[in-house]
């Protein structure tokens, strides 16, 4: 049976318009003759899609009961059964009730196309299975659906429906994607515009590289190997030498240049992990790969232009930048064409940029007198060379003849190459002159004397000195690499160790003393305050130490920036160690600022809250202070000097007026008082876990709101908030004081709770006149009220009091839009950790 086609319509987010993209193609292909049924169809209640199903062949779906519910699942076998062209099935990753034959709905889209029916399904980006832990990153919600990547990979045709973020919040806000009662918490957690435009980008990026997968699969199917130009892709070849950085600029100049541009580093390693390359000078060049855009590779291959040339290939790359080559005329001579003359030759229709850079065509230069090789193997080589000599000629006088010159000759050139091999170049090429002294003495005529009749004998003599220098050269890289790859090993091994012991939780300066201690053998590493050893009666402060060194211990002092000293106790390090020990040095002072930052920030803690409640509270006297004084003021002054005419209403109504007055100026000296305590130390904020309806409840009775005027929707089940509740309820009477000033009549204030990434959030929701989007923040300036024109409104804290007391519990207070129109005032406080009533 031929199996069917699969279609997928993918979208960024829930609301793009995915199912109804899929219902307006089915009806298409209906209208066009084609046998359309609808598997199922998710419309969550959007009038617009449901209205799409009308008219369209439905399958009925399934009644499945589970744990006393009645749930309906897409009818699997009735699909099967019915056998259409085509069926149409929502929502990919949805999860099935227990019992049904698969326990994903893309299982029953498997087995759909396995009997030959086409299918057309949706699905969002953050329910792909590679990028499922990328969405939580970003959304802070997890996805427990998710279909794999092989199995949409497998889609005959993929299809981007794509919708820009702010229009998308638009719908939203309108209340075409969910019910009005969940607008408000969608806008401000999933489908805040940052999140949205996130994953938009990935759901293009994946798009795209399914795309170009798509391409590779074609040309490796039709056996397409030359380079199509759908895209610039520079690949810079990068030798781990000083060039490398003017290379990877220039290489991403030329991707610049049009769009799309990809730049691509790539250095080659041999199989034996050998080849020459500064491991600092790659690490650098990485980092600025990355600075650049880039992407680093690594491949091994011993050799290195086929190895550059199948990599830029198989990346379909259509330039690649090569630095001229370091080596001399002389060298190039003698070892024939170099990397990049055969990169030219291989590349094919592959355009190869030659740069020049300040390390091309060096000088040749003599090895230096000390290698990679110990003093001890070099002195070795000078003894077997002093000693191998003679012994080797006494026996060669005894047994030569005349006719085993060319015998005596290779014995001798062994004899150098033994010495190449045990101390290097410079024994070799005294080996190499003295055999070939020694020979022109004893073997070749006229014997016993140092004398040349021959040109043959000079170029022997020549080509003793080139096989020692040759061999030697060969024993001394492998050594320098040998010592190299053991070094880089034992400091990476150094390095990771200290990285495992801090992601361990460990202390990371203790940590970093330990493993110095340990990598340099020493007696003891104590990292210490800087100034606090000075003076006699006072001790040192030590912030880390390892080991017990002795009294007569040697000891290096290594200064940590200005804060700290490291104490190394023991030899001197040699030279090798000491760029290791630059390391852990940069370690200990990123570890030392970070634990002073870390206990900065402990300290000023409470000075900044202190400070932020008493500034608050401080403005908002000086704006409400004003208007009781001055009723006050002019009630007294009217009774003083109209007593006598007033009527008793109105002495009754000015005694009243003062009253009121003067209860909120006394409420404005507790306040003021307050922050006097605060200053003091003496009024500290209790924050305790605390349920949000215990200072919601209050805050409603103080204000005499009922059920007319405000309706609740707490969603927070059993969370708690560590918060003041005191100063909460304060904050929440101001919220829904100015909330009932704004809102229009009959239209009552909304109260909602919801728990959402650690945090617990109270929205206030009022359907007012709102305030315009780019004076949000001038809401919690002291000295303004937008809108007030009168003076008799306002006797609260105002919101600069409001957010002032939430930060200072830890939270945040932030103005929002009301879908709608209106203003949405939501306080965020820290949930409590498994704290329930």
């Amino acid at each position: 049976m031929k199996r069917g086609r699969l279609r997928v319509f993918l979208g960024a987010a829930p609301g793009v318009g995915k199912t109804y993209s899929m219902l307006e193609e089915g009806r298409r292909l209906l209208a066009d003759g084609r046998d359309v049924v609808v598997g199922v169809v998710e419309s969550h209640g959007r009038a617009a899609t449901a209205a799409l199903v009308t008219g369209l062949p439905l399958i009925p779906r399934a009644n499945v009961w589970h744990r006393g519910v009645e749930l309906e699942e897409m009818d699997l076998a009735a699909i099967i059964d019915r056998r259409p062209e085509l069926a149409l099935v929502d929502e990919l990753a949805h999860t099935n009730a227990p019992g049904l034959p698969h326990d994903k709905r893309w299982q029953d889209v498997e087995a759909l196309l396995a009997h030959g029916i086409d299918v057309i399904s949706t699905l969002n980006v953050q329910h792909i299975a590679s990028l499922n832990d990328v969405v939580e990153q970003i959304t802070g919600v997890p996805q427990q659906e998710t279909v794999p990547d092989s199995f949409l990979r497998g889609a005959d045709q993929l299809e981007l429906v794509d919708l820009a973020p702010q229009s998308l919040r638009d719908r939203l806000a309108g209340g075409f994607v969910y019910p009005a009662e969940r607008i408000d918490a969608a806008l401000s957690h999933y489908f805040r515009l940052g999140n949205l435009t996130a994953l938009r980008e990935l759901a293009l990026v994946w798009l795209a590289d399914e795309v170009d997968q798509a391409l590779k699969g074609y040309r490796a199917e039709h056996g397409i190997e030359g380079t199509w130009e759908a895209r610039e892709r520079v690949v810079v070849a990068l030798t781990g030498g000083p060039e490398g950085e003017t290379l990877l600029r220039r290489g991403a100049r030329i991707a610049a240049r049009s769009a799309g541009g990809e730049l691509l580093a790539v250095h080659v390693t041999s199989q034996d992990g050998l080849r020459t390359a500064g491991p600092d000078v790659l690490a650098q060049q990485r980092a600025l790969v990355d600075q650049l855009n880039g992407s680093y590779h690594q491949v091994v291959g011993e050799d290195v232009p086929t190895a550059l040339v199948e990599f830029a290939r198989s990346v379909n790359a259509t330039q690649l930048v090569l630095g001229a080559s370091r080596r001399g005329r002389l060298a190039a001579m003698l070892t024939g064409p170099g990397i990049g003359a055969t990169v030219v030759r291989e590349s094919g229709d592959i355009d190869v940029h030659m740069v020049n850079h300040a390390a091309a065509a060096r000088r040749f230069t003599l090895p230096p007198r000390t290698g990679a090789l110990t003093v001890r193997r070099r002195i070795l080589g000078f003894v077997v060379a002093l000693l191998g000599g003679p012994a080797l000629t006494f026996l060669l006088t005894r047994v030569s003849t005349p006719d085993s010159i060319t015998s005596d000759v290779l014995s001798y050139q062994l004899l150098t190459v033994v010495v190449a091999l045990v101390g290097g170049i410079w024994p070799a090429l005294f080996a190499a002159v003295f055999s070939g002294l020694t020979l022109d003495y004893f073997f070749i005529e006229p014997i016993y004397t140092v004398h040349i009749h021959e040109p043959l004998h000079l170029l022997a003599l020549a080509l003793y000195v080139t096989i020692a220098s040759l061999v030697s050269f060969i024993v001394d890289r492998a050594a320098r690499h040998t010592r190299a790859a053991k070094r880089s090993a034992a400091e990476s091994e150094f390095i990771q160790t200290i990285a495992g012991s801090v992601l361990r939780g460990d202390d990371a300066t203790q940590a970093l003393a330990d493993r110095t201690r340990e990598a340099f053998q020493l007696a003891g590493v104590r990292v210490v305050a800087a100034g606090s050893g000075e003076g006699e009666s006072a001790p040192p402060r030590v912030i880390a130490s390892s080991g017990d060194p002795g009294a007569d211990t040697p000891v290096t002092r290594v200064p940590l920036g200005e804060q700290a000293t490291l104490e190394l106790y023991g030899q001197p390090l040699a030279a090798a160690e000491q760029r290791l020990l630059s390391v852990v040095v940069a370690q200990l002072s990123a570890a030392l600022d970070q634990q002073q930052l870390e206990q900065t920030a402990r300290d000023i803690e409470p000075i900044a809250a202190s400070d932020r409640v008493r500034g608050a509270l401080l403005s908002a006297l000086s704006h409400d202070l004003r208007r009781p004084l001055a009723a006050a003021t002019a009630a007294v002054g009217g009774l003083r000097t109209a007593a006598a005419n007033l009527t008793d209403t109105d002495r009754s109504e000015l005694l009243d007026t003062a009253d009121e007055s003067l209860a909120a100026l006394a409420t404005l000296l507790t306040d003021l008082l307050d922050v006097s305590r605060i200053q003091g130390g003496v009024l500290s904020i209790a924050s305790v876990p605390t349920d949000p309806a215990e200072a919601i409840a209050p805050a409603l009775d103080e204000l005499a709101l009922g059920p007319a005027e405000v309706r609740l929707a707490l969603r927070h089940d059993d969370a708690r908030a560590i918060t003041d509740p005191v100063l909460l309820q304060r904050v929440l009477v101001n919220l829904l004081a100015n909330a009932q000033r704004h809102s229009p009549a009959a239209t009552p204030i909304l109260i909602t709770t919801s728990v959402f990434g650690g945090a617990l959030e109270i929205r206030v929701i009022d359907h007012g006149p709102g305030v315009p989007r780019d004076r949000l923040d001038d809401i919690f300036v002291p000295f303004q009220r937008l809108g007030d024109t009168d003076n008799e409104t306002g006797l609260g804290l105002g919101l600069a009091l409001s957010r002032g007391f939430v930060e200072a519990m830890h939270g945040t207070l932030t103005p929002e839009e009301t879908p709608g129109g209106g203003l949405t005032m939501v306080v965020s406080l820290t949930e409590a950790d498994g704290a329930t009533a």
